[in-house]
């Protein structure tokens, strides 16, 4: 069901790129890269207090591609928190977990004292964390 998931900095920077299939890896890149267009409508739409159906910074979905679904959260630091699935029929409060849990595992690893805010998240730790909450979800692969 998840396919990829991607950590990108405030100034759209790769911070962490993790794909579930081999033969996809630059197309669901690119596919996390150009959702990140959307990412900055919903977050400006709502600095502008244009009312929207979310109340949090969960985004919902960002990108439709063929068989997958691009979907989106915003931390209060604005990094992006990008998930990629090819479920059709995962609901959002299924999403919403998800990303709840993506969250703590990211606040945990840069809460590291020898993580450098801004540069790729290499931590064995979050790289572990996002492959059991992808597998949790059942990861493609």
């Amino acid at each position: 069901m998840i396919v990829a998931v991607a950590v990108v900095g405030p100034t759209n920077q790769p911070l962490y790129l993790s794909t579930f299939t081999d033969d996809e890896s630059a197309r669901l890149s690119t596919l996390v890269h150009c959702s990140l267009d959307a990412v900055e409508e919903k977050v400006a739409a709502g600095m502008r207090g244009v009312t929207t159906d979310v109340p949090d910074a969960y985004l919902g979905v960002l990108a439709v591609e063929e068989e997958c679904k691009v979907y989106g959260f915003v931390t209060n630091t604005r990094t992006k928190l990008i998930v990629v699935v090819d479920d059709p029929l995962i609901k959002d409060d299924e999403m919403r977990a998800i990303f709840r849990r993506m969250h703590t595992a990211f606040a945990d690893a840069v809460s590291n004292p020898f993580y450098v805010l801004g540069t790729p998240l290499v931590s064995p730790r979050f790289d572990a964390s996002v492959r059991t909450i992808a597998t949790s979800l059942g990861a493609a692969a």
